[in-house]
C-alpha cells in the first residue's frame, strides 16, 4: 500500500490496512544465490481486494519468466490472500508448483486434527539448539504434513490435490507459574498448501522454502525507500507509469550490483546508490583528454571498476 494524502488522487481509497492509498502488486523472481528481481507489476485502486485479477497477474508473471529462458523448476510462493482456485490453477497451468499459506478454515482444522502425534519433527527455528549426538534440532517449533485436497467445494475436475504442511509453536500462557504449569499444552498452527512432491521437498524443507516468501516484503521496503516513497500525480494512469519506471530502476540497480559483485551482489538498491552511484568525483580535462578522478583509498574501488568494465567498452588505442 502506497499511502497518499487528500482526495484528488484518482483511485485512492481505504483497503485492509485502513490506510488511504493506492495498491501496488508485485511479482518477484529469485534463486538461492541471487537477489530478487521484479517480473510483474500492477497498480490498483486502494480499496481493491488482494486477490483481484490474481489469475491473470500470475499468468503474466510466469510468461515473463519463461521468456527469460530460465531453466529449472519454478515454485510460486503466495500468502493467504492468494489462496484461491484462480491463482493456484493459473500457476499450475503455467508449469509451476505452488506453496501458499492457507487460512484456518474448518477443512484445515479438520486436517490438522488428523495428523498423528508421532509425525511432528523439530525444525531450526527461533532459539533452536542442534544436538550433534542425535543430529537433530531441539526446538519448540515442529512441522508435520498430511495429504490435502484444496477447493473441495468446486467441481471434482477443479479440485487440486497436494500436501498440507503445518508448523506448530507452543502457545505461551502468561498466567502459568513455575511449579504450576498448564493442564495441557496448546499450540499455534501455521499451515500452507503445496503441490511440490515429497520426493523433492519433505515437510522440513518445504517449510523452510515457504518461509522465504517474506522476501517480497524486503522488496516493498526497498521501493518505498526510493521511487515509491510517493506517487507524484493525481492521475491514475500517470502513477501507473511511475510504478513501471520505479520497477525498471529497481531492476537496473540490482543488475548493477550483480555486475559489481562482491558485497553488492545482494545489496539493497539504497546501498548500491549510496556506495556505487552517488560517488564524489571530479572530471578534469588535459591535452584534449578527460580524466575521471575518484576518491583515493576508496573501499569500493574494486567493485566500481567491475561495474565500469562490464558496462563500458575498453578505451580506444592511441
Amino acid at each position: 500500500i502506497i499511502e497518499v494524502h487528500g482526495y484528488l488522487k484518482q483511485g485512492s481509497g481505504y483497503g485492509y490496512s485502513k490506510v488511504r492509498g493506492l495498491n501496488a502488486v508485485l511479482a518477484t523472481a529469485s534463486r538461492e544465490d541471487t537477489a530478487p528481481v521484479i517480473i510483474g507489476q500492477r497498480l490498483r485502486k486502494g480499496a481493491a481486494n488482494s486477490a483481484r485479477g490474481a489469475n491473470k497477474f500470475v499468468a503474466e508473471a510466469l510468461g515473463t519468466l519463461k521468456r527469460t529462458n530460465t531453466t529449472g523448476p519454478v515454485v510460486c510462493r503466495f500468502d493467504s490472500a492468494y489462496y484461491g482456485h484462480p491463482a493456484v490453477s493459473a500457476a499450475l497451468a503455467g508449469g509451476a508448483d505452488v506453496t501458499v499459506t492457507v487460512p484456518m478454515n474448518k477443512a484445515v482444522k479438520r486436517a490438522i486434527t488428523g495428523i498423528d502425534a508421532d509425525a511432528w519433527t523439530p525444525i531450526k527455528y527461533t532459539n533452536a539448539v542442534y544436538d550433534e549426538d542425535t543430529e537433530t534440532w531441539v526446538s519448540a517449533a515442529e512441522v508435520a504434513e498430511i495429504p490435502f485436497t484444496a477447493f473441495i467445494s468446486r467441481k471434482k475436475a477443479e479440485r487440486i490435490t497436494g500436501r498440507l504442511v503445518v508448523r506448530r509453536i507452543p502457545e505461551l500462557n502468561p498466567k502459568a507459574t513455575p511449579g504450576q504449569p498448564t493442564l495441557f499444552d496448546t499450540y499455534r498452527f501455521h499451515s500452507f498448501f503445496t503441490t511440490v512432491a515429497t520426493e523433492k521437498l519433505d515437510a522440513v524443507a518445504a517449510d523452510k522454502v515457504h518461509r522465504k516468501h517474506a522476501r517480497i516484503e524486503q522488496v516493498n521496503a526497498d521501493l518505498k525507500d526510493s521511487a515509491l516513497a510517493r506517487l507524484p500525480s493525481g492521475k491514475f494512469a500517470a502513477n501507473s507509469a511511475w510504478l513501471v519506471a520505479a520497477v525498471m530502476a529497481y531492476n537496473l540497480t540490482r543488475t548493477a550490483g550483480v555486475l559489481a559483485a562482491g558485497q553488492f551482489a545482494k545489496s539493497r538498491t539504497g546501498t548500491i546508490r549510496t556506495k556505487l552511484i552517488n560517488v564524489p568525483a571530479r572530471i578534469a580535462s588535459s591535452a584534449r583528454r578527460q580524466q575521471f578522478h575518484l576518491p583515493q583509498d576508496w573501499p569500493w574501488q574494486t567493485e566500481w571498476e567491475n561495474l565500469f568494465t562490464a558496462t563500458h567498452a575498453p578505451p580506444q588505442a592511441a
